[in-house]
């Protein structure tokens, strides 16, 4: 029965015979579902796989993996219909749910991975089933691990990190006797409950939407494409539109895969020294790469955006909670070739930290707005790419698993949603950076990927090595 508040509170539903509590699908949640409305539901997957060199126990492995899944409840969370269409969301209880083991040791590790794709590529069903596949692996060489293939409506990067480092301390501590995971999983409900209040008319929210028509308000951004102007150009022409400031991102072809470049550690720490030097994020210093790489492409633009993920998970409930926390938000900055690098960080900086505090505001409301303000074509964007970094990792304890060797992967699911999907990560084996690219065939190459990294990599060490080094200055030196 729903309470008085409105179509944000939870509705009891009969499930199978038994009536759980349901509950309605966050702003994060809303903007996948939004998603798969225009694309394959398989752009939806994450795979995941993440191996030890190493002799597993596989019994205890599983019985590590059970225990994970019974402590994180987003592991078990579910989705139903109303009978009005409404998608609502419930924890079903736990279940030991077969967790199958494949054995790839003779196989060539190559088609093992991609034989881990196929699995990715294949979408959930959406509703009143699990949407999350745990799969115990034994590859070629010696490495042994988990596959994880989960519904990007229950989890992001930073649940799956942490479910992960959980079944890993727990298995150690079944197998070493090392301690149990220091952390306990916090409710996934009760961030959820969080999130519905915030959208049920709180000041909270009605500051965040002033915040964000205040943004709206400014002139009109540009479109910067990472493959130069051509795209822009040539809709221009179609449309006899010679000023025409925005572009088509959308596609009839999904179609994507995945490219990743490993930057060395050596460099990778001269990244994170100058960032801790000058109390620089990491994620500030790849958007100024970034940004910068896409004013070289577009004729020396200023004005450049970029899509910028914030994962929301600055309190202890939402750290721990699990599910899907990650919104977009458009972040955009004007500046011109005088100003230093330096400065040009703090610039950023300064955005991101104005989008920091008006994250929780809902993605997909955002979108609708500007595209009226602005009168966008459906489909049609200021932003060609989009940039996550992640400082997690699953770290080695050396009192656990002294001197193992670590592989980590990251499985494409075969199609995007968007043109260009940057994550960058450390890796598990020495913390330097991998550059994940995840691509739409349809509008670029992994040949053009490389030239993109290569440039956005020239562009960070010619900044870092003379900080007063002006934007102008660099933009002439690549």
């Amino acid at each position: 029965m729903n309470n008085e508040k409105g179509f944000l509170d939870m509705k009891e539903l009969n499930i199978n015979g038994a009536v759980m509590q349901c509950y309605p699908l966050t702003a994060a949640q809303r903007l996948h579902n939004y998603t798969i409305k225009y694309a394959p539901h398989q752009v939806l997957c994450i795979g995941t796989g993440f191996y030890v060199k190493q002799d597993v126990d596989f019994a205890l492995l599983k019985e590590a993996i059970y225990e994970s899944y019974k402590r994180f409840d987003s592991m078990r969370l579910r989705f139903v219909q109303d009978t009005d269409g409404t998608i609502y969301q419930y924890v079903c209880p736990f279940e030991e749910r077969e967790i199958p083991f494949y054995d790839f040791s003779s196989w060539n590790e190559e088609d093992a991975h991609n034989e881990m794709k196929k699995w990715t590529a294949v979408p959930f069903e959406r509703f009143n089933s699990p949407m999350n596949n745990v799969v115990m692996i034994k590859l070629p060489g010696g490495f042994n691990g988990v596959y994880l293939k989960v519904d990007h409506m229950t989890m992001d990067s930073s649940s799956i990190i942490a479910f992960d480092s959980d079944v890993l301390e727990i298995y150690c501590a079944k197998k070493y006797g090392t301690p149990m995971p220091k952390y306990s999983p916090m409710p996934y409900l009760d961030a959820v409950k969080k999130d519905l209040e915030y959208e049920a008319g709180s000041p909270a929210k009605q500051r965040d939407a002033e915040f964000w028509a205040e943004e709206l308000a400014k002139k009109e951004p540009m479109y910067t494409d990472f493959t130069g102007m051509g795209r822009l150009l040539t809709m221009r022409r179609e449309l006899n539109k010679p000023r025409l400031k925005s572009c088509m991102v959308v596609s009839r072809d999904p179609r994507a895969d995945i490219s990743v470049y490993s930057l060395e550690k050596e460099p990778s720490e001269r990244l994170m020294q100058f960032c801790a030097e000058n109390n620089i994020p990491m994620a500030t210093l790849l958007l100024m790469g970034l940004r910068t790489v896409l004013s070289k492409f577009n004729n020396d633009e200023k004005d450049v955006s970029i899509k910028t993920c914030i994962a929301r998970r600055g309190t202890l409930l939402e750290k721990r909670s699990g599910g899907t926390r990650i919104h977009f938000f458009p972040l955009r900055t004007i500046i011109p070739p005088k100003t230093k690098f330096i400065d040009a960080l703090h610039i950023i900086q300064g955005e991101q930290n104005k989008i920091f505090r008006h994250a929780n505001y809902d993605p997909i409301a955002l979108t609708m707005e500007r595209g009226k303000r602005y009168k966008l074509t459906p489909g049609a964007s200021y932003e060609s790419m989009s940039l996550t970094y992640q400082p997690l990792t699953i770290r080695q304890r050396d009192a656990e698993l002294p001197d193992v060797e670590y592989k980590s992967f990251w499985y494409s699911n075969g199609v995007a949603g968007q043109p260009l999907y940057l994550t960058v990560m450390h890796r598990t084996t020495d913390n330097g950076l991998n550059f994940n690219f995840e691509y739409r065939k349809d509008v670029v190459t992994e040949s053009e990927m490389e030239y993109l990294y290569y440039y956005l990599c020239r562009v960070l060490f010619r900044g870092i090595e003379d900080k007063d080094r002006t934007v102008g200055e660099i933009l002439e030196m690549i």
